[in-house]
């Protein structure tokens, strides 16, 4: 049968075909252990998908994710790192490759077999992966609080192997008398008397060789006369290594990680041409050309700049990525002089609208944004958001436009049009809205499109870090970072060393201000005044970056 290992063009698993060999095994008398040819045969009876890094992790002891905290080694570029996801003490691997098995077989998911973990416990599962169009993560759950659990990189971290699945349920078990299994009795009675007396031989007359002091029936898959029982025993599994040949510029050839005929882990030069190693020059290249543009405050700074025409916008800054406050760019619409909350609460009324709510009492509020929607009035919305203190906890985000496109329609008199820019005929012509008042955050980030951000009434502080230094801001799920505000005074710099090398840009951005955030570029926002905001991705250039991002 065929087991398939899907890969989009960045993905290169370290996936090998696992072995029988442990290090407590070798490390027993006389490698005692291995004498049980059921736990060899287990040991190696699927495959290993090892760890791209070192980290080390601890659970507080809570329920939430943020109970799980990660310190990845430093250097690590490889983009797919563990998070905590989940809560309930899990901590979570993404495995880069969608499995595909045959009509009626599943795949058996969990940790290694035969190797135990101070502090933590692989959990399993079983997946239908002759249908599922998706990938799967491998969890653990911390077993002991407090206490700092380490995994190598390479260290396996999962393993798998197929089953069928219909066989289990078609099963009929039944218990019955030895009596009705005559021969069955017979050689197992055969058997007891010759281990005993075995045993008894070994103990009067102890052998020389290790090898003559276990009795090897099993192991040889013969009954107690030396007669074979079955044309098929295994002693040893043969199990072969993913082909990478009909994926070729997809995947490393061969997992980065053999073993050695002991069974630890050797060092395997991977092709010269092989993705890992292009990607490490990749991941080189951008971290040098970062060094190099931080030469130049010209080359590197964000800077305010008014009268840009479209053609200067997308040859300066569009195309080569890179952000920039167009001054003034919207400071003559009539919203930028009409917008203040009284005037927004006359003209919209009592019009429903869904806004982001309880944000205050979520740590995670933004990335779990749907659990969070409400719906109310918009004179109530804007006369709880008035109130003294409202701070983060009620917000009109552009997650919300297009449940608000009806109600919010009634303002579009009042906008003009960033012409040569942004596109007037696209679906979405008027943008995305932000409503809040003074405090409102959203944190660390970044986008899969590019971005302009108009500030109509009020002010936002941006603070901004470039795709480069992504490595650098522990992106632990999908387009976030383990860290939520770079701006707060009791960062952990020793559980994230690697942000005091990242380079920040503080922007205040100024009523009828428009700042251009490229895809990739990480930023958080957090609103100084009662704040109205419009967010465009309809460029009259291509903006489709997300539909290639590797999910």
């Amino acid at each position: 049968m065929d087991l398939i290992c899907y890969l989009f063009p960045n993905w290169a698993p370290r996936i090998r075909s696992a072995n029988s060999r442990r290090d407590w095994m070798d490390n027993s008398v006389e490698s005692f252990a291995y004498r049980c040819l059921p736990l060899s045969i287990a040991n190696a009876h699927g495959w290993e998908i090892l760890s791209p890094c070192g980290f080390e992790a601890v659970w507080n002891g809570g329920p939430n994710p943020d109970d799980v905290a990660i310190r990845v080694d430093e250097g690590t570029a490889h983009p797919i790192v563990p998070v905590a996801l989940f809560g309930q003490a899990t901590l979570t691997f993404h495995v880069e490759g969608i499995m595909r098995t045959p009509p009626g077989w599943n795949l058996w998911v969990g940790g290694c077999p035969n190797i135990a973990k101070d502090g933590i416990a692989p959990l399993s599962g079983i997946i239908e992966t002759d249908w599922s169009p998706y990938s799967f993560t491998m969890n653990w759950r911390f077993t002991r609080a407090n206490h700092p659990v380490r995994f190598e990189e390479n260290e396996p971290f999962c393993f798998f192997f197929p089953v069928q699945r219909q066989l289990i349920e078609a099963v009929q078990p039944h218990f019955q008398s030895i009596e009705a299994a005559p021969e069955l009795k017979a050689q197992y009675q055969e058997w007891s008397q010759s281990r005993d007396a075995f045993q008894a031989d070994v103990a009067a007359h102890p052998p020389s060789k290790p090898s003559d002091k276990w009795q090897k029936l099993y192991y040889r898959g013969v009954d107690a006369n030396g007669e074979a029982q079955v044309d098929d025993h295994k002693s040893k599994l043969r199990i072969g290594d993913f082909d990478s040949t009909a994926a070729a510029g997809y995947a490393s050839p061969k997992c980065p990680v053999a073993h050695s005929a002991r069974g630890q882990q050797t060092a395997a030069a991977p092709a010269p041409d092989a993705p890992t190693v292009a990607l490490s020059k990749c991941d080189w290249m951008i971290r040098t050309q970062a060094e190099l543009r931080g030469l130049s405050p010209a080359a590197s700074g964000i800077f305010r700049k008014e009268g840009v025409t479209g053609q200067m916008f997308l040859d300066e800054y569009y195309a080569r990525n890179h952000p920039v406050v167009l001054a003034n760019a919207v400071a003559e619409w009539p919203a930028h002089k009409l917008w203040s909350p009284t005037y927004l609460r006359t003209k919209i009324g009592d019009a429903l609208i869904e806004a982001q709510v309880g944000r205050t009492s979520d740590p995670q509020f933004e990335r779990y944004k749907d659990a969070h929607k409400q719906t109310l009035p918009f004179s109530a919305f804007v006369d709880q958001i008035m109130c003294s203190g409202a701070g983060n906890d009620l917000y009109v985000t552009a997650y919300n436009s297009a449940s608000n496109r009806d109600a919010l329609s009634i303002l579009h008199d009042d906008l003009g049009m960033i012409e040569g820019i942004i596109d007037p005929l696209a679906e979405n012509a008027r943008g995305m809205m932000w409503i809040g008042p003074a405090d409102t955050f959203t944190p660390l980030h970044h986008d899969l499109t590019n971005n302009l951000l108009l500030q109509i009434t009020g002010r936002k502080r941006v603070i901004m870090a470039a795709p480069s230094d992504t490595w650098r801001l522990y992106n632990d799920h999908h387009v976030f970072s383990e860290i939520i505000d770079l701006q707060r005074s009791d960062l952990d710099f020793e559980r994230f060393p690697l942000l005091q090398g990242v380079t920040l840009h503080e922007i205040i951005l100024e009523p009828g201000d428009a700042l251009f955030l490229p895809v990739g570029w990480w930023h958080q926002v957090t609103a100084l005044d009662f704040s109205v905001s419009i967010t465009h991705t309809n460029f009259v250039w291509p903006n489709d970056a997300h539909s290639t991002y590797p999910t």
